[in-house]
């Protein structure tokens, strides 16, 4: 009887030691996705949260990594950095998340950053476009970016105005990280090409501003023959309403940051989208012609219900995309062999293939740049005619 006993538990024993493996392997890999999702951010980043859950659908329905299922956790992480960090925080000590992907704003993108540095967890920022998140000394071997940066979206603008006659040029961007980044490379940058421009006026607006009235008519009191605008989201939404009694848009021809050309916006203003400005996106259905980018966005249209794809899914989509792909190369969800997988890596994205350069983790990101107007196959204003501005050319 004892005989039996010891030889009743070691076959159960080895039957645990077996299925411990199996278990394992089935565990779902988890990513945290902080997002802005409420307030003027809304606008964007519930778009993006969508993009990332249906990559994710999608990797589970072709039987998930490394025989796992994904598991994305998104949450509401508002508007400031202060509560990126406190959501990123809970995401990795409550959630136990293995990984990050997320943040919309620029300060966020760097307190997350650094929530990464500190705990040691892989991030991807698929919006957050700060320059300083990938340069010393904030660049740390955690932190990945997927987005355009700063300096790619100022500089392919300054890149558009100087093909005009303008010289007297104003600004107007929020006060905060990426308006302040992002129109300081667009001013480098057009001076570097047109020496003879003068910055006549600079306005900064509060991140979040309700009223733009007080810097609408300084701006038009300079008589700037152009103006640089970053503000973005509901935020561009909400100036471009309260501009439009003054004739801002007919006396000063606008350059326009902040994707102000994403169907999300045209479709929030309609007829209160400007014509004729020169301004940007991520990605719109549109636009490029290609099987792959079509098919890419029946399939969003389907996974969203919506009746046009919309265009700031594609940074959640491939913000994750690029951490699947890494996990996958590294055949492991060890956090430093993701990295090292990350580096220099080549994907086959919806708009085209991008590199992760190893030297300081950012993705070569481009947009796609455009003029609005109104056009009788949509009820909304589109960029036409619409280009593809890579980065490479623009980055240090």
């Amino acid at each position: 009887m004892r005989r039996l006993l010891i030889f009743s538990v070691l076959i159960c024993l080895a039957v645990v030691a077996f299925s411990l493996p199996a278990d394992a392997a089935k565990k779902p890999i988890v990513i945290g996705f902080p997002m802005w999702l409420s307030g003027g951010g809304g606008l964007f980043g519930q778009p993006s949260a969508k993009g990332a859950e249906m990559f994710v659908q999608e990797v589970n329905e072709r039987g998930g990594v490394l025989g796992r299922p994904v598991k994305l956790l998104v949450r509401d992480c508002k508007g400031t950095p202060e509560e990126a960090t406190r959501v990123s925080k809970e995401l990795i000590l409550k959630d136990n998340v293995d990984f990050l992907v997320g943040g919309l704003s620029a300060s966020q993108g760097l307190a997350i950053s650094e929530v990464a540095k500190t705990e040691k967890v892989l991030y991807i920022a698929p919006i957050s476009k700060s320059t300083r998140m990938c340069e010393p000394p904030r660049l740390h071997p955690y932190v990945f970016r997927a987005a355009a940066n700063t300096n790619t979206e100022g500089r392919s603008a300054a890149v558009f105005m100087a093909k005009h006659p303008w010289k007297r040029i104003a600004t107007i961007g929020p006060d905060y990280e990426y308006g302040q980044m992002c129109t300081q490379a667009f001013v480098d940058w057009i001076k570097k090409l047109k020496p003879e421009v003068e910055i006549v006026h600079q306005g900064w607006p509060k991140l979040g501003e309700t009223d733009y009235t007080p810097y609408i008519a300084p701006c038009l009191a300079a008589k700037p023959d152009a103006c640089f605008i970053s503000l973005w989201g509901g935020h561009f939404v909400t100036f471009a309403k309260q501009a439009k009694p003054y004739g801002f848009f007919e006396k000063v021809k606008v350059v326009a940051a902040g994707e102000g050309g994403s169907p999300e916006t045209a479709m929030a203003l309609k007829d209160d989208l400007p014509l004729g400005i020169t301004t940007n996106a991520y990605d719109v259905f549109y636009y490029p012609d290609t099987p792959e980018h079509k098919d890419y966005c029946e399939r969003l249209k389907k996974f969203t219900g919506e009746k046009y794809a919309p265009s700031w899914a594609i940074t959640g989509y491939v913000a994750t995309q690029w951490l699947i792909e890494g996990i996958e190369k590294a055949g492991s969800t060890d956090t430093m062999k993701v990295i090292k997988a990350l580096e220099g890596l080549t994907i086959q994205t919806p708009i085209g293939k991008q590199t992760m350069r190893a030297k300081d983790h950012q993705a070569t990101r481009g947009q796609v740049w455009g003029t609005t107007a109104k056009v009788p196959e949509y009820p909304f204003p589109i960029m036409r005619p619409v280009e593809y501005i890579p980065a490479e050319d623009l980055m240090d």
